[in-house]
């Protein structure tokens, strides 16, 4: 569950939540302290989205009627900014890193890498290749390096 607080008195709560086929994001408008409407989008796969939450955040503003204008467009541009925590990307990326200094071997520290990659993004819409078995240990130190840098 994470809250977005867009000013005093309004914040938007969103949280994910897994589904039969898939997972879907549920996002609540808070005016004043009080819950006063919620909407979702349930996804197969993945969202295309800057950061998570996004899309369901500006479904709800959009479909709300007990926002004025003003106040709609209060929210959309706070939502149209990058909200992206990046505190979470820069902690995955160091617990991932730590695989060169407690294995020894490169396939141990591709495997380490891998494992907390898999674990602290598996919500964020990380897709390991389809061919990943099939890459030599290189290969793999090469991508597993790039996506640390990225997260970093």
């Amino acid at each position: 569950m994470k809250t977005f607080k867009v000013n005093d008195t309004i914040e938007i709560v969103c949280e994910w939540k897994k589904t039969r086929s898939a997972f879907k994001h549920e996002a609540t408008l808070i005016v004043n302290g009080e819950s006063v409407e919620s909407t979702k989008i349930c996804y197969l796969n993945r969202t295309w989205e800057r950061y998570e939450y996004e899309s369901v955040m500006k479904k709800l503003v959009d479909k709300t009627g007990y926002l004025t204008s003003g106040e709609k467009k209060l929210c959309l541009d706070f939502i149209n900014q990058d909200n992206t925590d990046r505190s979470d990307f820069k902690a995955i990326a160091t617990v991932a890193k730590l695989g060169d200094l407690f294995c020894s071997t490169t396939k141990e520290k591709n495997d380490w890498k891998t494992r907390m990659l898999k674990a602290g993004l598996e919500n964020k819409g990380l897709i390991m290749p389809e061919d990943w078995d099939t890459l030599s240990e290189e290969e793999k130190t090469s991508r597993l390096n790039k996506v640390i840098e990225v997260l970093k």
